[in-house]
């Protein structure tokens, strides 16, 4: 019982006999965009109650700054926070322009819904919730945790198909493995995500 997930249907909100959600492009074009009143309606369902008051409104869009481990940490130290998920074309822009949503992406590609990339969010976050993981100690060396990537990591056996862990890793040196995995973390770093 860390977190809870809740879920508004826009189904619930839609028009006519298929309780439609989407229509046309206003000016022309492809595809389908989730209706401002549709979206609306259900935000301010969820905005009403006790718990949804204050949290933070999240648009999932392709063009949304990109979504990383800080924005996690963000969110993780919020109550909550309100994922609005599109289909398609997206959402009416002026649902995002009057709830002043933030919009956020998990990348530079775009997807036939925002479901799975609220999926993937939700995941990055809620693991960080104080007593999700384990080991909060898990945290602290992984990957964008420190602006680094994580370096190598190894387990049993010593040997396998003629490639072995590093001797440093099993000197019991705990500096001498310290100063390996920050060297490997920047030497990864650099050649991976120089970006970082």
């Amino acid at each position: 019982e860390k977190w809870s997930l809740n879920i508004t249907n826009l189904r619930d909100f839609g028009f006519g006999k298929h309780n439609n959600v989407d229509d046309t492009p206003a000016g022309g074009g492809a595809g389908m965009i989730i209706r401002a009143d549709v979206v609306g309606n259900a935000l301010e369902e969820v905005l009403n109650t006790k718990s949804g008051a204050n949290y933070p409104l999240i648009c999932l869009s392709p063009r949304g700054k990109k979504f990383d481990q800080s924005m996690a940490r963000n969110w993780a130290s919020q109550k909550g926070i309100i994922l609005t998920s599109g289909r398609f074309g997206g959402i009416d822009q002026r649902v995002i322009d009057y709830y002043q949503m933030q919009e956020v992406s998990i990348g530079d590609f775009v997807m036939t819904g925002g479901e799975l990339a609220a999926q993937a969010m939700l995941d990055a976050t809620i693991r960080l919730l104080p007593g999700v993981l384990g080991n909060r100690e898990s945290l602290e060396n992984e990957s964008h945790s420190n602006g680094l990537l994580e370096y190598p990591q190894y387990t049993r056996p010593y040997s396998w198909r003629n490639l072995k862990i590093p001797n440093v890793l099993r000197s019991g040196d705990h500096k001498k493995i310290f100063e390996w995995r920050l060297k490997m973390a920047e030497k990864l770093t650099k050649k991976r995500r120089p970006d970082l």
